[in-house]
């Protein structure tokens, strides 16, 4: 999936938007997605300026993003201004490698279950092959009023 793809299927915009490119996904089982890290980044001004380091935060983010295109994809719909799929939860987070400007982040997740509109995946992020976070997500769609 192209940006133009990944747009559709995500409400965030930028700066907020934190997939690039979807490399594989099998709706139902998982995605392989990655962000591209520039020293352009906003959050570099302040994280850190003399040592740029993506916030844990947002590789968090990054991976709810990825979950939220495989879960759309997964139910063959588009988000609408009328739902939100929101980020509800995480377990067992753990940073394990600084993600740095020039990095490209790697997103993987998994769809562990599906129960009563909440979704838990496993998820990891990786640069150059290693774990730099990995956790438990947890998301749920919901109709806005």
């Amino acid at each position: 999936m192209d940006i133009h793809e990944i747009l559709k299927h995500l409400p965030h915009r930028y700066p907020f938007l934190l997939v690039d490119r979807v490399v594989d996904f099998e709706p139902g089982k998982f995605i392989h997605a990655y962000k591209n890290i520039t020293i352009n980044e906003p959050f570099f001004v302040g994280h850190f300026p003399h040592h740029p380091v993506l916030p844990g935060v947002l590789i968090m983010e990054a991976l709810a993003q990825a979950a939220g295109i495989l879960s759309f994809k997964t139910m063959d719909v588009v988000p609408d201004e009328n739902s939100v799929f929101y980020f509800v939860g995480i377990d067992g987070a753990r940073f394990k490698k600084p993600v740095m400007a020039g990095d490209q982040l790697h997103l993987h997740v998994e769809i562990a279950r599906r129960m009563r509109g909440i979704w838990k995946y496993k998820a990891e992020a990786r640069v150059d092959g290693e774990v730099a976070a990995e956790a438990e997500l947890m998301c749920a769609k919901r109709d806005v009023a």
